[in-house]
Formats: structure tokens, C-alpha cells, sequence
């Protein structure tokens, strides 16, 4: 090798290099949807544990309206949505807590269930190319992270008008070149309706493959308010849908179903059906294992993530507990542990495995609790509506260890990125860290 070419290797190694460090992708955590960098709710290092309107805020920014969506951050940008009257938009802040921009995705926002909600319910996603926004009206739209309309599709009109109580509020999952979507709804009326999972091609929208989804669900059994995810296990990975009923997992290739738990709702001779046991709780894994939720006070499921076929009250079900589901924060699994945060604020602590109770029902905060845990380091955070976030120590032990708020509503998230806690309450998006 002449010194010419030597010299040539060199710069274009020290060039690589380079071009690693500056990367978004290397440099920085991310956050590109709302359980997280591996669809866990686990952050990838600490954040604070104490904070107030004085104390540990690096900035605030006043938002146009209410939402209860989960932000997403990748690099120096975060993304969320809001209600605007009744707009609906998409807006792009920076770490330094600057406004980049704003583009209005839909109009025709309206209140669910009271103050539960409205139509930006749902939580974007994104790659650190393109942020999608669906809301719960059914608009989706990619924009690139400069906030330039890719393109847009109204999933109602393509694939029927959403029968559904409150809002469509499921968040899309981001994997690979697909955007994956589960559309369970339908009438409330005593006959079951099929839903459906579709796959569309990030870049485009095109649709890739649409399975439907067999349920004997009926009335408001049919409506699910929980978002599909993403297991993966290093050896395999498949979505899981939840819903009407049943979790499901399906291929990511084609949409066709790999197992199916039922169960979760039983009907039968002697058997009174709950007709209103509608799935809010999206499904958690972690440790090989996934848990399943279902509804008002009911059943809690672990299941391995090696499921095959119809795997009701077969081997596949680790353990069961008839009454300690959460009915909407999200389960976590961490380190072995499984993580049960019900509405009403109780917090419970489960073997993944085994399904011993290290502790069941410990009080945190007395408010209804719509955002799912998030851990950080070796600390739980469990959000209030009230805007208390309650945080907690991991392990077989119950111990609060600090308890902190704004004052302001909140059902999103929180969002833990570079050991700075993003919190989006219904007035302002707030950044907590060290100084």
C-alpha cells in the first residue's frame, strides 16, 4: 500500500468516525414512543426524584390545549399533540425548550367520557427522519421532523367508520419500514364484529397487509382503548394486539395470528358475561414473559413469549390473579418483577415467573391514575391526574420515596431522555433535571 492510499484509509476512518459521534441515533437517548426505547416504559439511565415549580425545572413551555399523549423525542426534538379549540396539532419543541413549529393535523376535537380526553389522545412516533400523528378521529399523517407533510390518510374512509364510545386512542407501532394499526371496534349491539390489524408502509402509506381479527365480543365489549406492541425476545419478535376480548399475536409479515389467549371475559353456562369489561391496559413484556390486562377490577395474565396456538388455560399461562388488574396505566416488567399501578393508585409488585405477590395494593396517590409507570435507574414514577407524580422504590418492598407536583392535570407519560423527565400536563410541557 502506497502512503498516498494509507493516508486516504486514515481520513476516511477518522471521518466515520466523526460521523458516529454526531449521530442522534449514537450521541443521544431517544424516546420514540410512549413505553419508550424498547417498548418497556424503561428508561435507558436516572432521572430526579424531587422537583417543584421551583425547584429542578429547566424550562416550561405553555401548550394551546389539552392532551393526554405520551411525547416522543429523538436528537434535540420533541414531539407532541394537543387540542387547539377544536383543531387538532402536531408540534415540534427543542431540548432547550423552544418552540420549532406547529402544523395542524385535523380539525373536529371534541371532549370524551367528561375530562377524560379528547381527540389527540393518541401519542406520535418516530424514527428521527419522520413523526406520525394519529389522532382518535382517525387522521394519521407523516411529516418529516422539519414539519413537511409526507402524507396523510383518513383510516375511517379507507377502512370503515370507527364505531367506538370514546375515541379510537390506540398509538401506532413503529418497526422497521411498517406502521402498524389495530382498528377494534365496532356497534354496540349483541352480535360480535371482527377488527382489524393493518400494516402500512411507513414511507408512503400504502397499505402492506390487513388481517381481520376473529372475536365472539359483543356490546361494549368490542371497543379497545389499548394500543398493540411490540414483543421481542432477541430470538423473535411479533405484534401483539388487545382487545374485544382476546390478546392476540400476530406475524409481522403477514398479519396471521401465532396464538391467541381467551378468557380474559368468559362466557358459558353458568357464566354471566360483562358486557361493558372493555380492554383500556395495553399488554407489557419484558423478561421473556407477556402480561396480559383486562378491566375494572378483574384478571391480570402472564403467558410465556413463546406462545404457539390457542394457549387458553393451557401451560402457556404462567399465573393469574383474578382481581389485580390494572384498568388503564400499562403494566411493567423489570429485573423480574411485574408492576401493577391501578387506577385508584395502588401499587402491587409480582414475581414474573411465578406470580408470587411480594406486595399487593399499596396506596400512593388518592386520584385516578390514566398514565402508565415509567422507571428510571431503580426508581418507579407513577402519575396522578391530579399531576402528583409519586416515586417509588423497585424490589420486593413497598417504599415511596418522594412525591411531587405542578399542580396541573396530567395523563400522559412521563418521558425520561438523557436523565432529563419530560412531563406534558394539560397546560404546559415541563423539563426537569439537574441545573
Amino acid at each position: 500500500m502506497n502512503l498516498s492510499n494509507s493516508i486516504r484509509l486514515k481520513l476516511l476512518s477518522q471521518a466515520f468516525v466523526i460521523a458516529l459521534l454526531i449521530s442522534p441515533t449514537v450521541s443521544a437517548d431517544n424516546w420514540p414512543s410512549w413505553r419508550g426505547p424498547d417498548g418497556t416504559g424503561v428508561a435507558k439511565g436516572s432521572a430526579p426524584t424531587e422537583w417543584s415549580e421551583t425547584k429542578n425545572v429547566l424550562w416550561k413551555v405553555d401548550l394551546p390545549g389539552p392532551a393526554g399523549a405520551t411525547p416522543c423525542v429523538w436528537g434535540d426534538q420533541i414531539f407532541l399533540t394537543s387540542a387547539k379549540g377544536k383543531d387538532l396539532v402536531l408540534i415540534a419543541i427543542s431540548k432547550s425548550g423552544e418552540k420549532q413549529w406547529e402544523k395542524l393535523v385535523a380539525t373536529g376535537d371534541k371532549p370524551v367520557r367528561r375530562d377524560e380526553g379528547n381527540m389527540a389522545s393518541p401519542s406520535p412516533v418516530t424514527d428521527g427522519k419522520h413523526v406520525w400523528t394519529f389522532m382518535a378521529n382517525g387522521i394519521l399523517v407523516c411529516y418529516t421532523v422539519k414539519g413537511e407533510e409526507v402524507w396523510r390518510m383518513d383510516v375511517p374512509k379507507k377502512y370503515g367508520k370507527f364505531e367506538i364510545q370514546f375515541g379510537l386512542s390506540s398509538t401506532p407501532v413503529l418497526h422497521g419500514n411498517n406502521l402498524y394499526l389495530q382498528l377494534i371496534h365496532g356497534k354496540w349491539s349483541p352480535s360480535p364484529s371482527k377488527g382489524i390489524v393493518v400494516a402500512l408502509n411507513k414511507a408512503n402509506g400504502k397499505e402492506v397487509w390487513k388481517h381481520a381479527r376473529d372475536t365472539d365480543a359483543t356490546e361494549e365489549c368490542k371497543h379497545s382503548y389499548a394500543s398493540p406492541i411490540l414483543y421481542k425476545d432477541g430470538k423473535q419478535e411479533y405484534l401483539v394486539t388487545h382487545g374485544a376480548d382476546y390478546a392476540i399475536g400476530h406475524s409481522l409479515k403477514d398479519g396471521k395470528e401465532l396464538w391467541r389467549l381467551g378468557g380474559l371475559n368468559p362466557r358459558g353456562k353458568g357464566i354471566r358475561y360483562h358486557n361493558t369489561l372493555r380492554f383500556v391496559a395495553s399488554p407489557a413484556m419484558g423478561d421473556g414473559i407477556i402480561v396480559v390486562p383486562t378491566a375494572k377490577r378483574s384478571k391480570v395474565v402472564a403467558i410465556k413469549g413463546t406462545s404457539k396456538g390457542d394457549i387458553t388455560n393451557t401451560a402457556n399461562v404462567l399465573w393469574m390473579h383474578p382481581r389485580l388488574t390494572p384498568d388503564v396505566p400499562t403494566p411493567l416488567v423489570h429485573n423480574g418483577i411485574v408492576y401493577l399501578c391501578s387506577e385508584g393508585g395502588m401499587l402491587s409488585a409480582v414475581d414474573a415467573k411465578s406470580g408470587e405477590l411480594y406486595y399487593t395494593k399499596k396506596r400512593t396517590t388518592s386520584d385516578r391514575h390514566r398514565a402508565s409507570p415509567v422507571l428510571a435507574g431503580d426508581k418507579l414514577y407513577l402519575t396522578a391526574r391530579n399531576g402528583t407524580v409519586s416515586v417509588c422504590q423497585t424490589g420486593k418492598e413497598f417504599k415511596i420515596l418522594s412525591q411531587n407536583t405542578f399542580g396541573e392535570t396530567m395523563s400522559a407519560s412521563p418521558v425520561v431522555v438523557d436523565g432529563v423527565i419530560y412531563l406534558r400536563t394539560w397546560d404546559r410541557l415541563w423539563a426537569v433535571g439537574s441545573k
